[in-house]
């Protein structure tokens, strides 16, 4: 599964991000930690699916639990309009964030 490349793109959707990140030489890092959390979210989903719809097809499993993991992440990623936007952003508090709120493993 290429998660880096998906975490790649969904912040590449946030211009402001992505640029606070690279700049700051944290894109790696964040991209990185990110894509652990979205294997393991996705990970999480699949088992979840598979218990609650035993006879569907590994793939579609697969497919809904991983368009699950990424809609669960884009919601947990820092936004474009941040409410202090002057401060910069603390990739520590939002792994920490990501964590609090990530499904258990």
């Amino acid at each position: 599964m290429l998660y880096k490349t998906i975490i790649l793109e969904l912040l590449q959707d946030q211009p402001a991000l992505y640029e606070q990140l690279r700049s700051s030489k944290r894109l790696l890092p964040a991209m990185e930690s990110y894509a652990r959390d979205l294997k393991s979210s996705h990970e999480a989903w699949k088992e979840r699916l598979s218990l609650q719809h035993p006879s569907s097809h590994p793939s579609r499993t697969a497919s809904e639990a991983l368009e699950l993991a990424i809609e669960e992440l884009r919601d947990r990623l820092p936004s474009e309009s941040t409410p202090n936007e002057a401060e910069p952003l603390s990739l520590d508090a939002a792994m920490s964030f990501i964590r609090k709120h990530s499904p258990p493993a």
